[in-house]
């Protein structure tokens, strides 16, 4: 692929500022709808409502052990804004191409999935590989465990698991949207390099470049309408983006059908729910018609779909949209690994704006090199 610059001019403290909370409003917004969807994951419309009464799940509840649990979307998302910063860091080398160093940080996150001793998280792996809570598997999409369970890179040409159309490439795509400096038909085309690294059914893959130009619009400033508009025209060129351009359309005409309820929700799905463009469908319609975070969020999982995955990518957009202030406190201070993310965020916004004062030919900080290896 072509790639562009992953931050472009110089900023300003105000738009630092402005980017480093558009990018935690992101990264902790999907966190906390994959939280909040994860109880209720599998689960249909009558089970949510036997199970948490008639209004459905309205507040965070334990999964995986603890209140606030996350799941493999929000692993894996952490991995991604990884990846990106290393891909970042090895400029310097000469080295450039951004899904091979995203593929690698992948292939950092399986080795979590497994019963590793201690030798194995090794130092020069970085920072984020040697986090214990991570060292949990948490329902993650078989495509990605079978995906990443070799050394071998899938590609556009020849994609890992051709038929794997679930959302498990789509949640972990948001970071993708927040390289703010790259024009949108380049956020689309490396989001969808990087989820046929895993998932090689088009409808999967272009359902995550969707996915993050709608989050580089939002990023940018743009409204949600205009970026969704964006990304269908970029759909319109690509070829098995049919079933994603229908499911963003499903999801913009139900605005219109009056106040949203799990009966409109579930007609977003073209099939049982468990597509990755169904689950999209569903996050766009929530994210636009949600009258805060907490009640998008509450719309988004409360179907007979994917809720965790739908949970997720609406939170990112909804973070996207209003930054890191409008989250829920409550449900934050309960959110598994949120030290982690906050870090991880600080560390891709500073990447992002101040890159060059970081390492470079003249200068290099020996401690940003060791969180952020170049080999």
């Amino acid at each position: 692929m072509t790639t562009g610059s992953l931050a472009t001019g110089l900023w300003g403290r105000v738009e630092q500022q402005d980017f480093r909370g558009r990018v935690r409003g992101v990264l902790l917004g999907s966190a906390l709808g994959d939280a909040l969807g994860a109880p209720v994951a599998g689960l249909s419309l009558d089970g949510i409502r036997e199970a948490h009464g008639a209004q459905g799940l309205t507040e965070c509840v334990p999964a995986h052990g603890r209140r606030g649990a996350v799941t493999a979307a929000t692993q894996l998302t952490l991995f991604t804004v990884d990846g990106l910063i290393r891909a970042h860091v090895r400029r310097d080398t000469g080295a450039w191409h951004p899904p091979t160093d995203v593929h690698h940080a992948y292939l950092r996150w399986a080795a979590t999935q497994h019963d590793w001793g201690p030798d194995e998280r090794r130092a020069d792996n970085g920072w984020l590989a040697q986090e214990e809570w991570l060292y949990a598997r948490r329902d993650p999409a078989r495509a990605c465990l079978t995906g990443f369970g070799d050394a071998v890179l899938g590609t556009l040409e020849h994609p890992k698991n051709p038929a794997a159309r679930d959302s498990g490439a789509t949640v972990r795509s948001a970071p993708f949207g927040l390289l703010v400096g790259w024009e949108p038909a380049l956020v689309l085309q490396l989001a969808v390099e990087c989820a046929a690294q895993s998932h090689g059914h088009p409808a999967a893959s272009l359902s995550a470049g969707a996915f993050a130009v709608i989050v580089h619009g939002l990023t940018r400033g743009e409204g949600l309408d205009a970026a969704v508009q964006r990304a269908l025209g970029l759909l319109g060129s690509r070829a098995g983006g049919q079933p994603v351009t229908d499911a963003l359309q499903r999801a913009t005409a139900a605005v219109t059908q009056g106040v949203p309820s799990p009966r409109i929700i579930e007609s977003l799905h073209a099939g049982d729910g468990r597509n990755a463009e169904d689950a999209l469908a569903v996050a766009v319609y929530c994210a636009m018609v949600a009258e805060d975070v907490r009640h998008g969020l509450r719309l988004a999982v409360n179907h007979g779909g994917d809720s965790a995955s739908s949970g997720a990518l609406c939170g990112a957009l909804l973070g996207a949209l209003h930054g890191e202030t409008a989250l829920p406190a409550a449900w934050l201070a309960d959110l598994e690994g949120r030290a982690t993310l906050l870090e991880l965020c600080d560390d891709f916004a500073l990447e992002m704006t101040q890159g060059p004062a970081l390492h470079g030919p003249a200068l290099s900080s020996p401690g940003w090199l060791a969180r952020y290896p170049r080999g």
